[in-house]
């Protein structure tokens, strides 16, 4: 694996575990798309450092877990706005 890619998929894991942030939000900061954002923590990462990897997974799974809560907040602020 080229050395750049180790690195990205290192920074990737670091700023999603110390800013507790989405694929979205982490592949917005990183300028790259959500399927590398996963590929990079899900496959690459593994084999690179598997400690690293499954603390990058526990956070993405949680925020997996409580996506519905934000949706269904978002589209109450949205009916809300659209009232006033």
């Amino acid at each position: 694996m080229k050395e750049y890619i180790e690195k990205r998929a290192i920074d990737i894991a670091n700023y999603i575990i110390e800013n507790n942030t989405t694929v979205r939000q982490t592949a917005k900061k990183f300028g790259i798309s959500k399927s590398t954002v996963h590929k990079d923590v899900a496959e690459r990462l593994v084999s690179i450092n598997p400690t690293l990897a499954a603390e990058a997974r526990k956070v993405l799974d949680l925020n997996k877990s409580e996506r519905h809560i934000r949706g269904g907040m978002a589209t109450k602020d949205k009916y809300l706005r659209e009232r006033a």
